[in-house]
């Protein structure tokens, strides 16, 4: 993984703020990158919680931005295609966008923002899946980048 990805809201490792969680607006942070390798025709995001209780659960997938882009703002509209062609899918909550951290009480969790440069644009409808989207990008991955933060909610877990 050669490609930085990076957020004005927090560092590598550090804590989510509350207002790009369920605690709070429950809106996306902004993100940032680079340049992706020579040969990307676009790039794909997806977000998810690695320490979820039963299985890693998917917070944001979205895919088909243009190569130029260099940035998501904060709060992209839960839309399935946005006004420059990029796609969002479906989320473990069921919706269409970014759903932010809520995780039950106790040890924090992370969650991984991991960019994808890929060497074509990806013949998926808006509301895919993860797993959808995985299999679309195999073998089309020139680079990647990843970006951790952290959010816990205080209490004991049930």
């Amino acid at each position: 993984m050669t490609m930085e990805l990076t957020s004005t809201a927090f560092q590598d490792g550090q804590a989510i703020p509350p207002q790009h969680t369920a605690d709070g607006k429950n809106v996306s942070p902004p993100l940032k990158w680079g340049a992706p390798p020579d040969g990307t025709a676009s790039l794909a995001l997806i977000c998810d919680d690695p320490d979820a209780p039963r299985k890693v659960w998917v917070h944001w997938v979205i895919f088909n931005l243009p190569a130029a882009s260099r940035e998501l703002s904060e709060a992209v509209p839960p839309e399935g295609t946005l006004s420059d062609g990029t796609m969002q899918g479906t989320t473990d909550f069921g919706k269409i966008g970014y759903g932010g951290p809520s995780p039950p009480p106790g040890k924090p969790h992370r969650y991984v923002f991991k960019l994808y440069a890929l060497d074509r644009r990806l013949d998926l409808r808006p509301g895919a899946t993860k797993e959808q989207l995985l299999k679309a990008m195999e073998g089309h991955t020139l680079d990647e980048g990843q970006l951790i933060g952290t959010y816990g909610r205080k209490g004991k877990t049930p």
